[in-house]
């Protein structure tokens, strides 16, 4: 829980100051424009603060850290996100600057994204057979039951 408290934490972190970097960056240029900087701060706010902090209230409901598969989730989606936003900053800042475009670095983010894909992927097979296996008992006549049985009910079959 440690791990993905602190992820949340630094994501805001560079997520304000990418949004800093874009205001000042692009004022000092004198740029008026459309750049991918702009994008870097929701970014890192959404797909960095927000999901770890949604996946710090579910590790809390489920233990899903618990599964061999989390670590890979962790390290596959915060590089997914690293590789993104890095490539985004960098295509920003050409745009700024007035150099051309790099379909390297556009090839980059892409390769940025899949990792988050792949992250994704990762979290929902780790997190699957903990959802399970927290189904509520079900009774004899197919719902939930509300309350947990008592002795005297289990005693008397009712």
């Amino acid at each position: 829980m440690r791990r993905l408290f602190y992820a949340a934490f630094a994501s805001m972190l560079l997520g304000v100051a990418s949004g800093l970097f874009y205001r000042e960056f692009t004022k000092g240029n004198d740029f008026t424009g459309d750049t991918q900087l702009a994008l870097v701060h929701t970014h890192l706010l959404a797909l960095g603060m927000t999901v770890f902090l949604i996946l710090l209230a579910l590790e809390k409901l489920f233990a899903v850290a618990e599964s061999p598969l989390f670590g890979w989730f962790f390290w596959v989606y915060s590089a997914g996100i690293l590789v993104t936003t890095g490539a985004m900053t960098a295509q920003g800042i050409l745009a700024v600057l007035g150099r051309e475009h790099s379909a390297a670095i556009a090839g980059i983010a892409g390769l940025g994204h899949i990792a988050l894909l792949v992250g994704l992927v990762l979290y929902f097979v780790a997190l699957r057979p903990k959802v399970l296996a927290a189904r509520p008992a079900v009774a004899a006549t197919g719902s939930a039951t509300a309350e947990p049985a008592t002795t005297e009910a289990v005693a008397t079959g009712r």
